[in-house]
């Protein structure tokens, strides 16, 4: 299995589980992940979420293989359905970043409540860098979180950041030594799921519910510029490129 799904002690974990790939994201992944979080969403012995990959890596984002062979093609997508269940999450979400987190593997913690990395983790968001734009109501919610020069430069030039940055942006609350990343994310998630469960969702709704249209507006934006952008020059460029191995040449293109 490249996703695993264990629920215990009230905490449903989600891992990512396809090390040997780098943990990269296919449709099937994706799919796994939105009917793992539409579960815990009906389920009352699910308190809290826990999203984790390997100490190695978190994720290097999408399977570009697949992601080509599978290009989202509408909104009920699996990518779009895990990112509309994230996004709409009424139980807490604690995630832990160990390595890689690319792309979607990135954007993904802005919507999750708790987010704990380790000192080995490098963050990125290279769509522009792709021929494509950011997804996940990351054009949105990043500026909000970082401020606008700050995200400007993570997302126009997508290079890779490290978690004492991220920390510093707020899109992380700490930093820890790899050995220890696990299991103080796990404690978090078991003191979150001690909480009584009714004032959490309400604290929770109350924090996302004056944003909630603009984030569901931008990312309804966002997705029909990407879908389009998946078939621009640039990035067709960008991905042949990127299975050919060698640096993409952009200068060609207005």
């Amino acid at each position: 299995m490249s996703i695993l799904v264990s629920t215990q002690d009230a905490i449903m974990t989600i891992e990512f589980d396809r090390a040997d790939k780098k943990n990269a994201i296919t449709a099937a992944m994706y799919q796994t992940m939105a009917d793992a979080l539409a579960a815990a969403e009906k389920d009352s012995a699910v308190r809290a979420i826990l999203i984790q990959g390997k100490p190695e890596v978190f994720t290097a984002g999408n399977d570009l293989s697949d992601f080509m062979n599978n290009p989202p093609s509408g909104s009920n997508t699996p990518v779009f359905q895990f990112l509309t269940n994230i996004s709409h999450a009424s139980k807490p979400i604690v995630a832990a970043a160990a390595g890689a987190a690319v792309g979607i593997g990135t954007t993904m913690l802005l919507h999750c409540d708790l987010v704990y990395a380790a000192e080995s983790a490098k963050f990125s968001m290279p769509f522009a860098s792709l021929g494509l734009c950011p997804e996940a109501a990351s054009s949105l919610l990043l500026p909000a979180l970082a401020g606008y020069q700050r995200a400007a430069e993570k997302l126009l030039l997508g290079e890779p950041f490290p978690a004492a940055e991220a920390q510093q942006m707020g899109l992380v609350n700490r930093v820890l030594p790899v050995g220890e990343l696990q299991s103080y994310a796990r404690a978090r998630a078991l003191a979150l799921a001690a909480q009584p469960a009714s004032s959490l969702r309400v604290t929770k709704a109350l924090m996302k519910g004056v944003s909630l249209e603009r984030m569901e507006a931008q990312m309804a934006r966002e997705g029909g510029e990407f879908r389009r952008m998946l078939g621009s020059p640039e990035a067709k460029e960008a991905f042949s490129a990127f299975f050919e191995r060698r640096k993409p040449d952009f200068s060609r293109f207005a």
